[in-house]
């Protein structure tokens, strides 16, 4: 199924919590919508399953409008699943009632062959009698999206459907579902506050802020190519350094010239913000150039480093574990930007 959302727009008691939304998915494709609490994510997906009726703007699916100004299609005739942030599974119903819950449609035959389909894709065929009480988080999250996908829905909506899970569990979990999603070709929208959930998750995904779209793109281009100012905050970690476009049209930072592609419209002798991540500043022993050690987190593979320059700005520096340097010393650095992200002061 494709999803078109055109011009949305939602107001609570004259408060407007959404504000000219457009995007589309396409068929098959997994979505996220990205932002901080209280940027109307959740109100989108309240509109898309018809929930909520927008003030303004018209969702589609596949070309044929099921909400606008005139038409409003009701939820249950919509072919929607829908996950939810608690599972919203019913206590007093097993495993298998609870995924049968909404095949009132088939016949008893019919209905017991796809609890048992839908329950081994998601690995539970075993835990068919069991009580929500009796599982696990991820195992009623399985059962959650065991009954969304039962009926054969066109589309899923998930609302930060991991965020009960310990990390782990959330990662594998979210791949397991993804696999599944696919599986059937369900075009699906998530909703979450949180990026590394979105960037494993999702296909495409939609930064929110306050209500409107900041921009809807790959995880990649969120990263490495983003539009403005806020989602380069948002997206990642970083850096904000003083600079200068020279007269040949490059940027100028205290570490140097930037060779990289200039991704912002810039005007010569402009000053401008330049946005270095943890990546671009590489740890090199035979540089010249030397930045001392103020804060390091070790992740493991690698030690994230925060980076004092002469000036007393600081860069992030992700480096090889092995690389262990002491809080207070001196190491050699050297840039390597691809992109280079610059906004004007």
């Amino acid at each position: 199924m494709q999803l078109t959302v055109s011009q949305l727009s939602h107001s609570y008691a004259n408060v407007q919590v959404l504000k000219d939304i457009s995007f589309t998915i396409a068929d098959g494709e997994i979505a996220c919508l990205l932002g901080p609490s209280g940027s109307g994510k959740t109100t989108i997906l309240r509109c898309v399953a018809g929930f909520e009726r927008p003030s303004q703007g018209v969702i589609s699916s596949d070309n044929e409008i099921i909400t606008s100004q005139t038409i409003h299609v009701p939820p249950a005739k919509r072919n929607v699943g829908m996950i939810f942030q608690d599972y919203a599974l019913l206590p007093h119903l097993s495993v298998e009632k609870n995924v049968a819950f909404g095949l009132h449609q088939l016949s008893r035959t019919e209905k017991t062959k796809k609890v048992q389909e839908v329950l081994e894709v998601v690995g539970l065929e075993k835990l068919s009698k069991q009580y929500p009480h009796q599982l696990s988080g991820g195992q009623q999250q399985r059962v959650a999206l065991a009954r969304a996908i039962a009926p054969n829905p066109r589309l899923i909506l998930m609302d930060e459907p991991f965020s009960n899970l310990d990390v782990s569990l959330r990662n594998r979990l979210g791949q397991e579902i993804k696999q599944i999603l696919k599986h059937y070709d369900i075009t699906a929208l998530m909703v979450t506050h949180d990026q590394h959930e979105a960037f494993a998750f999702a296909d495409s995904i939609g930064v929110i802020k306050d209500g409107e779209l900041q921009q809807w793109d790959t995880a990649y281009n969120l990263y490495h190519k983003p539009d403005n100012r806020f989602v380069a905050n948002f997206i990642g970690q970083g850096a904000f350094l003083d600079g200068k476009v020279g007269s040949d049209g490059k940027v100028q930072i205290e570490l140097g010239g930037l060779d990289g592609q200039i991704l912002q419209s810039l005007e010569p002798l402009q000053n401008v913000d330049v946005l270095l991540r943890p990546d671009d500043v590489i740890h090199d022993d035979d540089s010249p150039v030397t930045a001392k050690v103020i804060h390091k987190a070790f992740r493991g593979a690698d030690i994230l480093y925060t980076l004092a320059l002469d000036s007393g700005t600081r860069v992030l520096s992700l480096v090889p574990s092995h690389h262990n340097h002491a809080i207070g010393e001196a190491i050699g650095i050297r840039l390597e930007v691809d992109h280079v992200v610059a906004f004007t002061k």
